[in-house]
């Protein structure tokens, strides 16, 4: 037995022990026993949500402390990106997207069964992948952080998309909670894109959450206010904190061919090859103010919102073009 799989077997006797223990009898409680399949993921996904901000807060904060980029001083704009991440990390927001979107997709899945279409299976075609879990894991994470790639180019390509985008980009002061800090229906679209791509390759449940886990967690140390580079070879492998957060920078992270011009450099969420290989990388190891041109004075001083629901209100007016 690998270490993966150690791992992933106690993860296992944890959602069980948890969900026997806590969540089966609310769900009872609640009137909600014909969901308790539902509830058992749901559980999983809370145990990952609480061992990443664990993670977070002991890990990462400690490599903040340790080599800040600038000192924290609007501390109540972090305050506002902490509640991003909870309500993503301990899933209130997956529990909207349940009751909301994943009963649609349900359905759309059992009719394309019906009519005879199957999963892609792609772990699959590499031989030997049904021994090992860990090539498993490692092909679709891959395959997940290239479809990644693209939807981060076409949020910064399409205006329409980068209007709500723009959010994310935004927080002049980036720290280790600022991944989450989206719109929420940026990340409906983006969550939609990724149950797709999980329909038509035939991701098991189990794997989806690894796949997800994994990439948030490295997404939160690239955000970090860390001065941290992964040097001239390994940082072409792996997105260090330097080379996103030139993805931030004002002016250049999120503009190119001109002044104002939609694109940028950096999109990688978790290998930076995609950019290598698209033309679109960019690596100065250079520390400079992140945000949005337009939220300067001399550019018009655009207000994001300081407050989770103006945030989100804002977004809205900026997609409808009266803000």
């Amino acid at each position: 037995m690998t270490l993966l799989d150690t791992a992933l077997n106690a993860f296992g006797d944890a959602q069980q022990a948890a969900f026997e223990g806590l969540v089966q009898p609310l769900m009872f409680a609640l009137g909600l026993g014909n969901l308790l399949e539902d509830g058992y993921r749901a559980t999983g996904w809370l145990l990952v949500g609480v061992l990443q901000i664990a993670l977070m807060a002991t890990v990462l904060r400690a490599l903040e402390r340790w080599r800040p980029v600038e000192p924290v001083v609007d501390r109540a704009a972090v305050r506002v990106d902490i509640v991003y991440t909870l309500v993503h990390r301990l899933g209130v927001f997956r529990l909207a997207m349940f009751f909301s979107l994943e009963p649609a997709a349900t359905a759309l899945a059992g009719q394309l069964r019906l009519l005879g279409w199957q999963p892609w299976q792609i772990d699959a075609w590499w031989p030997g992948v049904s021994d090992g879990a860990l090539v498993s894991f490692l092909l679709y994470l891959v395959l997940f952080d290239f479809v990644d790639y693209l939807i981060h180019r076409a949020q910064h390509r399409w205006d329409w998309w980068w209007q709500l985008h723009a959010l994310h980009h935004s927080q002049r002061q980036m720290t280790l909670w600022s991944d989450q800090r989206n719109h929420l229906l940026d990340d409906v679209l983006r969550d939609a894109v990724f149950a797709a791509v999980a329909l038509a390759v035939g991701i098991g449940p189990g794997q989806f959450v690894a796949v997800v886990a994994c990439t948030q967690l490295l997404e939160s140390l690239s955000h970090a206010n860390v001065r941290l580079s992964f040097g001239p070879v390994f940082g072409r492998l792996l997105v260090s904190p330097a080379f996103h957060r030139l993805h931030h920078r004002i002016g250049l992270g999120h503009e190119s061919g001109g002044l104002g011009t939609l694109g940028g450099h950096n999109y990688a969420v978790l290998f930076p090859w995609w950019d290598t290989l698209f033309g679109t990388a960019r690596m100065d190891g250079r520390y400079e103010p992140t945000g949005v041109r337009d939220q300067l004075p001399q550019e018009g001083g655009r207000d994001y919102g300081c407050r989770f629901w103006l945030q989100q209100w804002l977004g809205l007016k900026r997609l409808a073009g009266r803000a």
